[in-house]
């Protein structure tokens, strides 16, 4: 019995072994590896604000292409049936009748535009910049983004080699607890030594979790920007950091400075916009002018009481009679011969017109809402004049700050690096004096401290330096990849 207990917990535990490595297998293969450009082509293709600038591109493509089809001719129809009753106008005859009728009533006009101000010619220009605008937005809406994905991108590789810091030294932490638990159960070391130890490998796992929660927040950040389900997991690809580190440090201030103007969608957009409300000053001045357009129509109608008059009759009537005599007097008078049926489409076809004719609308007093307008529209352009300046003028300032951040962050990373550097080797030489029984447990744990320090100072220098020289490439509009 105890046997076949044996061997079924035996079964059981294979089983259930085989059946965690196939889920960690399924869960390896499920994990997506994101690399910069997959997060960056991911980020362009779902992100939802790209969508909407990309909307509002569709809305403007629209209002271009209307106001190009109003220099076209505008055509309308406007059938009309009624049935009348009591004492009503016949409009065939042009009397009233107390006859109850049918009346139907077609009329077709057709209008054209020839002249009004320049305004129709205008507003294509100026839709035709809105387009640009919308078009430009959309671009710096991408680039916007594109900057935030590889910002980023490098957070998480930053935190995640903190987290692998963190991670080392735990395990320094614990080699140094251990030495401490066994030099205090020997009584060559005390129980402030002993907490001492033991404070270190808390503070280590501390900042192992705030590492790692870190990395976790910085990825969700990341899904956020590719709309992905937040559930999906997902694995940075991490590329060789040891060629990203030979970054160009050295740029002339005022050639950046103009190829940033010329590139970047910031810029681009406050002229268009300057651009836009000049087109618009032109457009308003239009309303200053005639408005000459050329017209034309067609139409017919039927009555159910109207007659045909195919003929006419002469007739003889007395009108009077010879005083004196009574001889009557007879009057001849013609009459109209009548068909027994008027059919509707010979009554239309009888009833048909035609006109053709030019309107001119002189516009001689309006309230003042033509100089308005145009006082409006020279207004927002001076408003664009200064915004398109300040634009440059922040770019500007923002390129030196960034060139003046590149040369620090280098700075930083040469400083952090030798420190790191000198910080790993007085770690050894104290360790290995601590374990010859030459350096107290004070000594080794500050060297241990410093050392941790100056790994995590020298991460965050390295990442920020990459960080600061994609910046540059970002605004010369060079591509930016890791």
């Amino acid at each position: 019995m105890t046997k076949l207990i044996f061997r079924l917990k035996k079964v059981f535990l294979i089983t259930f072994t085989l059946g965690l490595s196939a889920f960690s297998f399924i869960t390896a293969n499920a994990q997506q590896v994101i690399s910069l450009q997959k997060a960056i082509d991911l980020a362009m293709a779902n992100n939802l604000s790209i969508k909407q600038s990309q909307l509002t591109t569709a809305i403007a493509t629209e209002d271009y292409k209307q106001s190009k089809y109003n220099q076209l001719p505008s055509l309308s129809v406007n059938p009309q049936g009624s049935y009348n009753f009591g004492r009503s106008p016949n409009l065939t005859t042009y009397s009233y009748t107390s006859q109850s009728f049918l009346y139907i009533n077609g009329q077709a006009s057709l209008s054209l535009t020839l002249f009004q101000g320049g305004q129709l010619r205008n507003q294509i220009l100026q839709n035709k910049i809105a387009l640009d605008v919308d078009q430009t937005n959309t671009a710096k809406v991408k680039n916007d983004l594109l900057l935030n994905v590889v910002t980023d991108y490098l957070t998480i590789l930053s935190d995640q080699d903190l987290v692998i810091a963190a991670k080392q030294q735990i395990d320094l932490a614990k080699i140094t607890l251990d030495r401490a638990q066994k030099n205090f159960d020997q009584g060559n070391a005390t129980r402030a030594d002993l907490a001492q130890a033991q404070a270190q490998l808390s503070t280590a796992e501390l900042n192992l979790t705030t590492a790692q929660n870190q990395v976790d927040i910085a990825i969700i950040v990341l899904k956020q920007y590719m709309e992905m389900d937040p559930t999906t997991e997902i694995m940075v690809e991490k590329p060789d950091i040891s060629k990203l580190t030979d970054v160009k440090t050295i740029y002339d201030a005022s050639e950046v400075i103009k190829t940033s103007i010329s590139v970047n969608p910031d810029v681009h957009l406050a002229e268009l916009q300057q651009q836009g409300y000049a087109q618009a000053i032109k457009t308003a001045k239009g309303a200053y002018y005639p408005t000459v357009s050329l017209f034309g129509g067609l139409g017919s109608n039927y009555s159910s009481i109207s007659q045909n008059v195919t003929g006419v009759a002469t007739v003889e009537q007395q009108i009077g009679t010879v005083q004196g005599t009574n001889t009557p007097v007879v009057g001849q008078f013609t009459s109209p011969i009548y068909a027994s049926k008027y059919p509707f489409f010979s009554q239309f076809n009888n009833n048909f017109n035609q006109s053709i004719g030019i309107s001119v609308q002189i516009p001689i007093f309006n309230h003042f809402s033509a100089r308005t307008g145009v006082r409006k529209a020279k207004l927002n352009y001076e408003y664009a004049q200064v915004t398109t300046q300040l634009a440059k003028n922040t770019l500007s300032k923002t390129i030196i700050q960034a060139l003046a951040d590149l040369q620090a962050a280098v700075k930083n990373y040469q400083s952090a690096r030798r420190t790191y550097e000198s910080s790993k080797e007085a770690l050894n030489v104290t360790k290995q004096r601590y374990d010859a029984g030459f350096v107290n447990t004070l000594d080794y744990n500050t060297a241990v401290t410093n050392y941790n320090k100056a790994q995590n100072d020298m991460i965050n220098a390295q990442y920020s330096m990459i960080f600061r020289s994609k910046v540059i490439d970002y605004y010369l509009g060079n591509k930016i990849e890791l």
